[in-house]
């Protein structure tokens, strides 16, 4: 009876919670977008410790491997971490370097090409307004009409100013909170790097208080293989996106293509989205190559639309599916609904999630296949 009672309480809190959640739907979304809001930085800060951390642990194994020297076990940590910080900013201020110039030069021979046909149109505009268009700023004996010409003026300038000043703050603001978001997520990032250990331990201790024993054990099988999935296919991004930066530029030099490196660092940049990443590097490829020749970036298109398909039929499958034990064919479908569901965000959570689920429910099928034991502990099959 007891039990009964028990059972029936908690299915009467159920019910009454959804009926809050369904009756207060609105207010309660808007507390949880606040609440999603107001943790983004660490969110964000927990997001970079994750990526850091395989090159941090890269780094502590080549740093004085099974050294038992106090200063080196100490200096291990941060050492590491600062080194992993510093090879992404390289890593990014290079890419940077070779893509900057040269994306102003174009821009600057574009603005050169178009000079002349601006100026064109304007002698056009000007031989277009008449003598009426300018008839209200002048009275009736030819002299200028001040006043008519200081309203206008003052209209243009408070028009002008208020849309440019409106503007201006509305960047200011959005710089400002982006850098504090940055500085945040950073520091946050440092705090979970240095004590990720202490921070593993104190979970699982949590873990195990609340958890029935079966649950913490299912819980943590789960998570081991999150992370491993998650792990591998980070790895297998960037080494995909590094072997289509290469194969870009060498067909661009190939076919004798300008900003030859320049694009490929683009495309390999931009290629750690998953599948459609290399489209976005190549919109602004063929942007720059149509200020030295429309027909080349034609021919860029052309190019770089046959090499998306081969790495995305065949290279992505092969480097990102082998290396996260994933088929090639539910790569093609993770990314597919992923980003159907989420954008580009579904496609970086897609794969290695759809790993983890491949990885559990074939062990799952493969324990629930094997042999049963008998009782004196062979299988039926021995």
């Amino acid at each position: 009876m007891k039990q009964e009672w028990k059972g029936a309480l908690r299915f009467g809190a159920v019910l009454f919670v959804l009926y809050l959640a369904v009756h207060y739907w609105e207010k309660l979304a808007a507390l949880t977008a606040l609440a999603a809001g107001a943790a983004f930085p660490l969110v964000l800060g927990a997001i970079i410790a994750y990526a850091v951390n395989i090159l941090m642990s890269i780094y502590e194994g080549w740093y004085f491997p099974g050294s038992q020297n106090q200063a080196a076990v100490k200096s291990r940590r941060p050492v590491c971490l600062l080194l992993a910080y510093a090879s992404l900013v390289a890593i990014v201020l290079l890419i940077v370097r070779m893509i900057l110039p040269e994306l102003i030069q174009s821009v600057s021979l574009l603005l050169q090409e178009l000079a002349p046909i601006l100026q064109a149109l304007s002698v056009k505009l000007n031989e277009s307004l008449g003598p009426n268009q300018l008839a209200g700023l002048f009275a009736s004996d030819g002299t200028v009409n001040w006043q008519e010409l200081a309203t206008k003026a003052v209209n243009f300038l408070l028009t002008g100013l208020g849309g440019v000043m409106g503007s201006l703050m509305s960047l200011i603001s959005t710089a400002v909170s982006a850098a504090f978001t940055a500085i945040v997520s950073i520091i946050f990032s440092i705090y979970l790097l240095t004590g990720k250990e202490k921070l593993s331990r104190q979970c699982a201790l949590v873990l195990k208080t609340y958890l029935k024993p079966s649950w913490y054990g299912r819980l943590l099988y789960f998570l081991e293989t999150l992370h491993n999935c998650f792990r591998r296919f980070v790895v297998g991004q960037c080494t995909e996106a590094v072997i289509l930066g290469l194969l870009c530029m060498g067909g661009m030099m190939l076919f004798q293509f300008p900003y030859a490196s320049m694009v490929g660092a683009l495309i390999g940049f931009t290629a750690l989205i998953p599948v459609a990443g290399a489209y976005i590097g190549a919109g602004v490829g063929a942007f720059m190559i149509f200020t030295v020749s429309p027909w080349k970036a034609l021919l860029f298109l052309l190019f770089i639309s046959v090499l998306q398909q081969l790495e995305g039929n065949l290279i992505y499958p092969k480097v990102v599916g082998s290396s996260i034990g994933l088929p090639g064919i539910w790569v093609l479908a993770a990314v597919t609904i992923g980003g159907g569901v989420l954008g580009i965000g579904g496609m970086l959570l897609a794969v290695p999630l759809a790993a983890t689920l491949y990885q559990i429910l074939r062990d799952d099928v493969a324990r629930r296949n094997a042999a049963p034991a008998t009782a004196d502990g062979k299988s039926e099959g021995s």
